[in-house]
């Protein structure tokens, strides 16, 4: 008797075990990494994308980076598990459901970042340096800056100059005012994005999910998309034809690229005013085929103009 219930019992303790660490996978957010894609844009508009020795040391830092930024999403969980309990999708992350205790999820998030600035420290000390004030000012924004805002948004959006930022120190590339200014302005895009849906859960469920909210209303926030909007778009266009890019890439083709730069804005702006469908980024771009058909189109473009052979005559006209 005692024999049997000792099997029941480990046959009850399995699959909670393989929930755990699904659990424990999700605390880190992985999906949330394909933001440090951002690390090879550098590489990739400097039409160095084939020197591999540069590759594999951005995949290095990749690693790197995506683990401090997983130690501030746990330090973030952790601190809005009262206020994530009220969101209808943020409510089921591992801490606000409860399923990782706040002691295991600290003692991750410590592990974490050490593997992170030790992996940086190893690279290379610049990235290590940019690496330090990005976690640094997330620090600020989890234990304060996120209340405040317009703050909140322009710190989301450095995140991402600090990604490239990183991806040119790692590589020895110079990155170029315009390609920091454009990538600037289209995360602050996505972030005023996300920003107004918080105000749509807002008035469907009369609950403020976060601080920051109370100073944002749908036409202010709908008034800043459509700025923010025309001069990402000036400011692509300003890029694709300054002296500086024609003269490193020897080709004024790329602002034909435009095209898909608009197509993909024009199509989140959709999801936006149309769809009231922005609630994250991430899961935008892993589940609409129209922006990442978008994306490919772009990258195939800019690929073909800039490391096409000379032979190539197909966008000479």
């Amino acid at each position: 008797m005692h024999n049997n219930e000792t099997l029941l019992s480990a046959s009850q303790e399995m699959p909670e075990n393989k929930i755990q660490l699904s659990d424990y996978i999700r605390l880190l957010r992985p999906k949330e990494w394909i933001k440090n894609l951002f690390l090879f844009i550098p590489l990739f508009f400097a039409g160095e994308f084939t020197h591999i020795n540069k590759i594999i040391d951005l995949c290095i830092g990749f690693i790197s980076y995506s683990l401090v930024a997983s130690a501030i999403y746990i330090i973030n969980d952790y601190r809005d598990i009262e206020s994530d309990r009220l969101h209808p999708t943020k409510k089921f992350r591992p801490l606000a459901s409860g399923k990782i205790s706040k002691s295991l999820a600290i003692l991750t998030m410590f592990l974490v970042l050490f593997l992170g600035f030790y992996i940086a420290y190893l690279l290379k000390a610049k990235f290590l340096f940019i690496l330090s004030l990005y976690f640094i000012l997330n620090l600020l924004y989890s234990f304060g800056l996120k209340n405040i805002s317009i703050l909140d948004i322009l710190i989301v959006s450095s995140g991402f100059v600090f990604r490239i930022k990183s991806g040119g120190a790692i590589t020895s590339i110079n990155v170029t005012t315009w390609l920091v200014i454009m990538v600037f302005l289209l995360a602050l895009f996505m972030a005023i994005a996300k920003r107004r849906d918080d105000i749509l859960i807002k008035v469907k469920s009369g609950v403020d999910i976060r601080k920051s909210i109370k100073g944002y209303n749908l036409e202010f926030l709908n008034f800043s998309l459509v700025l923010i909007t025309s001069v990402t778009l000036v400011a692509y266009l300003m890029y694709t034809v300054s002296p500086e890019v024609l003269l490193r890439h020897n080709n004024y083709r790329l602002y034909y690229t435009c095209i898909f730069v608009i197509a993909g804005i024009m199509r989140y702006l959709q999801l936006t005013f149309v769809e009231n469908n922005t609630a994250s980024p991430t899961r935008i771009l892993f589940e609409d085929r129209f922006i990442q058909l978008t994306i490919i189109l772009w990258i195939l473009s800019f690929c073909l103009i800039i490391y096409m052979p000379e032979n190539l005559t197909f966008f000479n006209n």
